[in-house]
């Protein structure tokens, strides 16, 4: 994650406790040179993130396999944050209600989901596309 915010220019925000091993140390090795140009807070909580997002004044787009909008039915805003859960779990019920707009990634219905980072790409990537965000970088 920190790699695609990085190459795409987005602010990571990581919300403890992550699923992942999320240390000095393991962040130096999953991000590698990119890492420099990485830009990411670490939220203690899931309350803690919460407050700032809502004094932000930023909507809320969970990535989850139990919506029903299609992410590329969704129109995006500049400043939209989108969450991500854990692969194997998603997020907490709570979330999920916090969450201004739930979208899913079309697929096959024998599969039940995508690796987390590749489903960020995918939704990121449309996000950036439909804000205008990918003419800044060129």
């Amino acid at each position: 994650m920190l790699r695609l915010g990085a190459c795409l220019g987005v602010h990571v925000h990581i919300i403890h406790p992550a699923g992942f091993a999320f240390s000095a140390k393991a962040i130096r090795r999953s991000a590698l040179d990119y890492l420099e140009h990485a830009e990411f807070t670490e939220h203690a909580s899931w309350d803690q993130f919460r407050d700032w997002q809502l004094e932000s004044g930023r909507r809320l787009v969970l990535l989850t396999t139990r919506a029903a909008s299609s992410s590329y039915d969704a129109g995006y805003t500049p400043g939209d944050i989108l969450l991500m859960g854990r692969e194997s779990a998603g997020v907490p019920d709570a979330v999920t209600d916090a969450a201004d707009l739930r979208v899913r990634i079309p697929m096959r219905q024998a599969m039940r989901s995508l690796n987390v980072a590749v489903a960020a790409s995918l939704v990121l990537g449309e996000a950036l596309r439909q804000t205008g965000h990918f003419e800044a970088l060129t």
